[in-house]
């Protein structure tokens, strides 16, 4: 049975990475370099992606570089995820569905001496795929509207190297490097009155990013931990064709032209959390986080980017009745995750709101497991200028533990 759980886990993983670039379709990745991804390993999308001050010592946690310190002796650890999501679209007149593959992540992870690891990962850091048809918006200083018609794709990929150190039993600290890199290609017509322009771009991006994190043990049962990701200038360059046609007569104003552009700040970013284990058997994990988007002095077109909350709540039971029994072993968790959002289109904030549950069904006798997790959200609203988005996630990840070194006692 084990072994159908991992072919069949691998199989859709590979089915959904085949289908990475069509990683997001909300219309609110039309801002900036797109929507933020979530992109969460092992069983953390289960407990509402909270887990920053869990260890990485059943398997990678990306939420914080210090748990590498807590890596076991001679394990390798490797972890690859995907997900499908269905959304409803809701506006105040209609409504639409779409469907979604998505490539999550690919990381693995080995200790380097007895008190610190190393991890190295690569998964999406946003997501542009849009479509938006004739949305009818306000004229600045003015009481007249006019029309936007928009496509694109395109996003940003994180690729990052990590280390954590701990010094004893209780503290273990540690320092993420991450390199952004991708491009974003839309195509815009604006119709004011009976005059269309026209602009075709495409935007490089690439930039460098740190992040410092930190755990400390209490007790053998609670612990407390904190993040720093330091704010970040993200380079961008473009190409750009911007055509207008008036009374019939079509003008070309630029043809391919290669420019430098505003380039795309990362705001500071904190984050504190807490773990308790019950009993050894339940576990509860509460974050919060800060983005401070404000001091990031940008904005777009059709909103602003203000400070961001982000709070995170995590159960997850596992009976360990009978280690010889496989239902006894398998670890059961649920979340809740609500953010106030980073977007505010007409003065009205985009949150978003989820509640998750899943299943880790552990593979063999090592840390390997295959995570599963439903979710359920909702993103902004009803109102004008506002999409309403309803959400329903599969997320599944599969994370596998290697001995290295280690010779078996028995053939």
């Amino acid at each position: 049975m084990k072994n159908k759980i991992v072919y069949l886990s691998g199989a859709i993983l590979m089915s959904l990475t085949s289908f990475a670039q069509s990683i997001s379709s909300s219309p609110y990745s039309l801002y900036g370099v797109g929507s933020l991804y979530d992109s969460d390993f092992g069983s953390l999308p289960s407990i509402g992606s909270s887990g920053i001050a869990l260890p990485s010592d059943t398997f990678i946690n990306n939420l914080n570089p210090a748990s590498l310190g807590y890596l076991p002796q001679s394990h390798f650890m490797f972890d690859i995820g995907g997900k499908a999501i269905a959304t409803t679209y809701q506006s105040g007149s209609r409504s639409e569905k779409r469907n979604n593959f998505q490539f999550s992540h690919i990381a693995f992870a080995f200790p380097v001496t007895k008190n610190s690891g190393f991890s190295v990962a690569l998964r999406p850091y946003s997501s542009a795929a849009f479509k938006i048809s004739n949305l009818k918006l306000p004229i600045s200083d003015s009481q007249e509207y006019y029309y936007l018609t928009a496509a694109g794709s395109g996003g940003l990929n994180n690729f990052d190297f990590s280390y954590g150190y701990r010094f004893g039993k209780k503290l273990s600290v540690g320092a993420s490097a991450a390199v952004l890199f991708g491009n974003t290609e839309d195509d815009r017509s604006f119709l004011i009155a009976n005059s269309i322009t026209t602009i075709n771009k495409k935007t490089n991006y690439t930039g460098l990013r740190a992040t410092f994190g930190a755990q400390y043990k209490i007790d053998s049962t609670f612990t407390i931990a904190s993040t720093f990701k330091l704010p970040a200038q993200i380079g961008a360059s473009k190409v750009q064709s911007v055509q207008t046609i008036a009374n019939d007569v079509a003008t070309s104003v630029e043809s391919n032209v290669a420019t430098d552009t505003d380039d795309y700040y990362m705001p500071l970013e904190i984050g504190v959390g807490v773990s308790k284990r019950f009993k050894n058997n339940l576990n509860v994990t509460l974050d919060y986080e800060k983005s401070l988007w404000n001091n990031t002095n940008q904005s777009e077109l059709y909103g602003n980017f203000v400070n961001q909350d982000r709070f995170a709540l995590g159960f997850s039971y596992n009976s360990r009745k009978n280690a010889r029994r496989y239902w006894d072993t398998v670890q059961y968790s649920t979340g809740l995750n609500f953010d106030t959002g980073y977007l505010e289109v007409d003065g009205k904030r985009v949150n978003n709101s989820a509640i998750s549950f899943g299943v880790s069904l552990p593979i063999e006798n090592t840390f390997s497991a295959v995570n599963i997790s439903y979710s359920y959200g909702q993103k902004g609203r009803i109102s004008d200028n506002l999409i309403k988005e309803n959400y329903h996630k599969i997320s599944l990840n599969l994370s596998l533990d290697g001995i290295w070194f280690v010779k078996r006692k028995i053939e």
